[in-house]
């Protein structure tokens, strides 16, 4: 079985960082995503989904030093079900569990594809959780030493 969600839209609202008794980082957040298509197909107004995220640990450091509002982000994860009894009765709550985000661009223009910035826990941490990708570092095209005799297929 498969669970992976890639989702890429604006943030809703400002990072509101809180900490768990234990002092583990989480924060929770509203991502909404353009829609290509409406449901009303007479409407030309744009339309979106609301989605629920929830990031834990340097994620959410993350998110809470350098995204705000309206800055556009990338989040892959996988799709987390859970319920808690309220005061009207049960709650079914569904959100994406962020493992990897990435921070695209602010809504005002900055923040280029220069200077995007994001944190993969995958990746070794470094002295700081912010990692600065230039388009220099692809410029170079390694040169490969490959003859028709080397391809199975030609």
């Amino acid at each position: 079985m498969i669970n992976n969600v890639v989702l890429v839209g604006r943030l809703t609202r400002d990072i509101e960082l809180r900490k768990t008794n234990s002092g583990i980082s989480t924060t929770t957040f509203t991502l909404a995503c353009d829609r290509r298509y409406s449901s009303n197909r007479d409407s030309s107004q744009p339309t979106a989904d609301f989605i629920q995220c929830v990031a834990w640990r340097q994620q959410a450091d993350f998110l809470a030093n350098y995204a705000h509002k309206g800055n556009v982000v990338a989040v892959e994860g996988h799709i987390t079900t859970r319920n808690y009894e309220g005061a009207n009765g049960r709650v079914y709550v569904t959100e994406v569990t962020c493992e990897n985000v990435r921070l695209i661009s602010s809504r005002n223009g900055e923040g280029t594809q220069s200077e995007n910035r994001s944190y993969t826990p995958s990746v070794a941490p470094s002295t700081s959780s912010e990692t600065s990708f230039s388009d220099d570092a692809f410029d170079e095209t390694p040169s490969l030493d490959i003859s028709s005799d080397d391809l199975p297929f030609y």
